[in-house]
């Protein structure tokens, strides 16, 4: 494929430069964040609204390159409509010596969660958006992704109420290394067992759910811990010491400081959240009322994973179900991710040399694709009604 600069121009955004295709126009910064920073811009090809995703060098380092690649990856392999879309990849360089910069360009949408769990939300939508999650959770799951790190600032709502989860999480052997960024990582939303390092399984997901819904019924964050310590004092004072039976699965280090720190007996549920909290019971769907939304929460916000719901329980139960759509839950399943990826230790340069041959890969596949999406979307525009 044979680039031309005429098919590029150059745009300041900020203090950085964007060098990107003409189709994209009218661009806005909308974010920035540890990996890079996002514009709002107009695809003329298309004439739809795109978010462009650039990610600056992102072989400046091992950690930065390996998350960069992963993300590129995994943006390929799923397709559900509850996990952002990639809808193109390119970069503006035209060899692998000068290549620097990869820019991603996908669906634009119209708030983060953040500013969703500021409204008051009726019934209807809190339990839409929960399932939504739980649909894109359960695609990710199906590919072997755990997630292990949901938090409202990662997953987005257009004003239709309809969702899309941001991004994939933490790679398995990133459980320990840290972004060398000056960002802070919020970790208000991770489990129990990620805080404490314990092994996890699937529904490690199902916690970081429920936190984001305890924080829609409250208006604030449910364990605002300053660092892991003090995250695991906030859990355990609103949710109670978990079991010895608990406690025998903790690393011994971890397990004698979680064991000497003082007990608690918890709140009980309704305590935690009190009726006056939630919106008033919904006429049209029976499930949709206080008491089974509490019901849930108990459920999802259980310290113990042994003890807490799983995704599928989850998508069952009677405060979500009301959505269930066999297409959505079991969609078609992405091809599994290679794991081999997350554990690989490959050289800053090694890493620059997988990324430039995946943006090259994409290049030569992403014409057919974009024809054939475009064919489909022709097909496909009758009768779109908003679930909200």
């Amino acid at each position: 494929m044979n680039k031309h600069s005429d098919q590029f121009y150059t745009v300041e955004v900020g203090d950085s430069k964007f060098t990107i295709l003409k189709r994209y126009q009218n661009l806005k910064p909308i974010g920035s964040g540890a990996q890079g920073i996002v514009c709002a811009a107009n695809d003329v090809l298309t004439n739809e609204n795109v978010a462009i995703k650039k990610l600056s060098r992102p072989f400046q380092n091992v950690t930065h390159a390996k998350r960069a690649y992963r993300e590129f990856v995994l943006m390929k392999l799923v397709n559900h409509k509850n996990i952002i879309g990639l809808l193109n990849a390119f970069t503006p360089q035209k060899s692998f010596d000068e290549f620097q910069d990869v820019y991603l360009v996908m669906e634009l949408m119209d708030a983060n969660l953040c500013q969703v769990i500021q409204m008051d939300l009726d019934h209807e939508r809190m339990s839409y958006l929960l399932y939504q999650m739980l649909c894109g959770i359960k695609h990710l799951h199906s590919a072997g992704i755990i997630h292990r790190d949901l938090k409202p600032s990662n997953i987005v709502v257009k004003s239709d109420c309809t969702l899309k989860i941001l991004d994939f999480g933490l790679a398995r052997t990133a459980g320990t290394s840290f972004m060398m960024t000056p960002y802070v990582v919020t970790r208000y939303y991770r489990a129990p067992e990620v805080i404490l390092g314990m092994g996890y399984k699937e529904n490690v997901d199902i916690w970081s759910v429920g936190c984001i819904m305890g924080e829609m019924i409250r208006g604030g964050v449910m364990f605002p811990g300053t660092d892991h310590i003090d995250q695991w004092n906030k859990i355990i004072e609103q949710l109670g010491t978990p079991s010895q039976e608990f406690m025998q699965r903790l690393q011994p280090t971890v397990r004698n400081y979680v064991e000497n720190r003082p007990r608690y007996a918890g709140y009980p549920i309704d305590k935690l959240f009190p009726d006056v909290l939630f919106p008033t019971d919904s006429v049209e769907h029976p499930g949709l009322k206080a008491c089974k939304a509490r019901d849930v929460l108990s459920k999802m916000l259980v310290v113990d994973p042994e003890k807490r719901i799983s995704v599928d329980e989850a998508l069952m139960h009677p405060y979500i179900n009301v959505w269930y759509d066999e297409a959505e839950v079991n969609g078609p399943s992405p091809s599994a991710y290679n794991h081999a990826v997350d554990d690989k230790d490959h050289t800053v340069e090694q890493w620059k040399e997988l990324i430039y041959k995946e943006v090259m890969d994409y290049e030569t596949v992403g014409q057919q694709r974009e024809n054939a999406m475009h064919n489909h979307k022709q097909g496909s525009q009758g009768g779109v009604s908003a679930k909200s």
